[in-house]
């Protein structure tokens, strides 16, 4: 047997090796616990100079998801949010970023995972309840449900309230990718306008602001016109009182799908 002294020592060194096992461990599922005060200010710098214009200045949310809030749905973990970042998101607006070299990915990932130290629990103004009320009243649901408009049963996890309150009052400053606004004037029949679903050399097609489906040769148009500028939302600065605007607002902010 051991001296009570050999194994005092026996015991501490198998204690450290566990401690070192399990610190190897985490950092292999999160290697952003290594990041210091040094990369996170790095990461600031890639982050205000490669993903500032979609996710706005400090990650407050723009044409990209805000991302100052606790969890991101797509990314768990460090090592996650580097791999998303690498790789970018399939079928969204988010590139791959595989060319800016692993310590400024390192870096401005763990930038981001900072940004989670901001997010605030502060409840929004506004009555949510009432909020969806006029959502119904003022006829959104039928562009929303439709296709017209963009799909917002998650809109909550991936838009800021200040995005949210922007678009509202001026909807042609975040028209969204796949939603741009089109004119076709057929040689023969009636012009159809409605948002761009899909594009070709040869065909166009679009749905109009009742969800009907339109599909047309370009031979057979005798104009065509596409503003990447203009919304088919309407504005409702002048439609809607500031209290109406918060409880909007606050029913949009609380659609976060399944969380």
């Amino acid at each position: 047997m051991y001296p009570m002294t050999h194994r005092w020592l026996w015991f501490c060194f198998c204690t450290a090796v566990c401690a070192a096992a399990q610190t190897t461990a985490a950092q292999a599922t999160d290697p952003l616990t290594l990041a210091t005060p040094a990369d996170i200010a790095g990461g600031k710098r890639v982050f205000d100079s490669q993903c500032a214009l979609c996710h706005g200045i400090g990650g407050t949310g723009g044409r990209g998801p805000l991302l100052t809030k606790p969890k991101l749905r797509k990314a768990a973990n460090g090592q996650e949010l580097i791999e998303l970042i690498v790789e970018g998101v399939e079928g969204t607006g988010m590139p791959a970023f595989w060319f800016l070299g692993e310590r400024p990915i390192f870096q401005v990932s763990a930038y981001v995972r900072s940004l989670s130290a901001r997010s605030s629990a502060a409840p929004l103004p506004g009555n949510a309840e009432h909020g969806s009320v006029l959502f119904k009243e003022n006829g959104c649901a039928g562009c929303h449900a439709s296709g017209y408009g963009p799909e917002l049963s998650e809109i909550g996890a991936v838009r800021s309230a200040d995005f949210l309150r922007r678009t509202i009052l001026d909807p042609a400053t975040s028209v969204q990718d796949g939603f741009a606004f089109v004119r076709v004037r057929p040689r023969e029949g009636a012009s159809v306008s409605g948002t761009r679903v899909n594009e070709d050399t040869f065909t166009i097609q679009l749905r109009d602001a009742s969800g009907s489906f339109h599909s047309f040769r370009k031979q057979d148009l005798a104009d065509l016109q596409k503003d990447f500028t203009k919304s088919p939302m309407p504005s409702y600065r002048e439609k809607l009182s500031d209290a109406d605007i918060d409880d909007l607002v606050a029913w949009l902010s609380s659609l976060k799908g399944k969380q």
